[in-house]
């Protein structure tokens, strides 16, 4: 399933001014406790102060009471403004002294005591704050409690609860969005250089084998710049070996083809069976080169490491291909005059690898070994262990190869002898088949002359 493309500027932004936003909101709602808390303080202790305030205008005297309320500070008190007030003073064996309103009694505070409770209730629809507190007073020779309720609406708390908010929530506001600003301005500078990076990879060539470079470029960009210009070496590399071996495939395969048709040509002017058997058979055996040229490229284009994605392995044991391979091979070193022979005191030899391409490679290692020794040589296949390896050597008694051919018969193509029907690609297939399965080869002198190709299997 294919998923939608993002913008890593889009979500840097949003994973940077999203949590700003949370803390802004945070930063509002504790505010507003933070406001209304206080505004709570500030009212209940004016509240508190104007109860005790009251009660001190209400005294004991004789078997009465005094109670001292000008006119003027009732008015004050009644007066129709944000400030207020609901009062009511009752003494506790019933009745009300003084008061302009029916104020509720705390569910909470029913029994006379020193302590000053708030509390919150509805006035005829209104929302109040109201403080309840009571006073001992002896009236009588008698002890009374003088209860005094006072309310004030809730409207100015709310109100200094919002002035609160916004002279805290707006300057915040404005400090987010100069914040956000710069983080948006932050990113496109930071990002710059991804911008530049991509500029100077639309303006590369892909026949430019030249690294892409930037100047003052940060330590990320740089590691990215880096892996893309390893990513570009490996395809200029891989290009330009492709290109070698199609021009060497197609150099090597012109030279047969050739050959065929010029036998073709001179077997249409041959008039005489036996003439005309001579040329067949000459095409015949350029037609089995050919093939032979065709099988081995075929061989060498699997067994190239940029192929495919993860060679195919499975489980195998090596001591049985070498036995069948060996078995297969001698006809054919009978037929050129020449003993072959396997050396191997493994009874198994297990590993993980590729089946089909194991057998390629030491069936070149001992079709070589025939194809380029005299007759009358011996030819040896040995299989042992050292450490963690599978160590296979084929061994024969010949000529041998001087050492400034050893390293040379691995390249493409390379023919030490011109004549023969090898076409240079055999120790090519054998060292890349051993590369793939992270192995390695070399090439030995034997003793007392010949020549030992060692190729080394990790075993696991």
């Amino acid at each position: 399933m294919l998923r939608g493309k993002f913008s890593i500027k889009r979500q840097l932004l949003l994973w940077l001014l999203i949590p700003q936003g949370v803390l802004w909101l945070a930063g509002a709602f504790l505010s507003y406790n933070v406001a209304k808390y206080y505004t709570n303080t500030v009212i209940d202790n004016s509240l508190l102060q104007t109860a005790r305030a009251i009660a001190r205008q209400i005294k004991p005297q004789d078997n009465g009471l005094i109670i001292d309320f000008p006119r003027a500070s009732q008015l004050l008190l009644e007066d129709d403004s944000d400030e207020h007030l609901y009062y009511m003073v009752t003494l506790s064996s019933g009745g009300v002294i003084l008061g302009n309103s029916q104020l509720p009694p705390s569910l909470n505070h029913k029994k006379p005591d020193n302590k000053a409770v708030f509390y919150d209730t509805n006035v005829q629809s209104e929302a109040m704050r109201i403080v309840s507190l009571y006073f001992p007073m002896e009236i009588a020779n008698k002890q009374q409690w003088l209860h005094v309720q006072l309310g004030k609406s809730t409207q100015i708390r709310n109100k200094l609860s919002r002035e609160i908010l916004i002279a805290i929530a707006a300057p915040l506001a404005l400090l987010i969005f100069i914040m956000s600003l710069l983080v948006w301005w932050g990113i496109n500078r930071g990002l710059r250089p991804l911008a530049r990076l991509q500029r100077r990879v639309e303006e590369h060539s892909g026949q430019d084998p030249s690294p892409l470079l930037l100047d003052d470029e940060p330590e990320e960009v740089g590691a990215l710049t880096s892996a893309l210009n390893h990513l570009l070496s490996s395809t200029n590399e891989s290009v330009a070996r492709q290109r070698r071996f199609i021009a060497d495939a197609a150099h090597q395969l012109r030279t047969p083809l050739a050959g065929l048709k010029s036998q073709t040509e001179l077997a249409m002017r041959e008039s005489t069976p036996e003439g005309l058997s001579n040329r067949l058979t000459m095409v015949h055996t350029s037609a089995n080169r050919s093939i032979h040229l065709v099988n081995q490229l075929l061989t060498l284009a699997r067994s190239e490491p940029d192929s495919a994605k993860g060679m195919p392995r499975v489980a195998l044991d090596l001591a049985k291909v070498i036995r069948e391979l060996t078995a297969e091979c001698v006809p054919r070193a009978l037929a050129a005059g020449m003993d072959l022979g396997c050396d191997t005191h493994l009874s198994e030899a297990p590993m993980n690898g590729n089946s089909a391409l194991l057998r390629e490679l030491f069936t070149n290692l001992i079709e070589n070994a025939i194809k380029y020794i005299p007759r009358g040589c011996n030819i040896t296949a040995r299989l042992n262990i050292e450490g963690e390896y599978y160590v296979v050597e084929v061994e024969d008694d010949g000529a041998g190869i001087p050492d400034s051919d050893k390293e040379r018969v691995f390249e493409r193509f390379y023919r030490r002898e011109q004549t023969g029907n090898g076409c240079g690609l055999g120790m090519a297939i054998v060292k890349e088949i051993t590369e793939r399965h992270k192995g390695s080869i070399e090439l030995r002198d034997a003793d007392p002359h010949g020549l030992i190709v060692r190729v080394m299997l990790p075993r696991h």
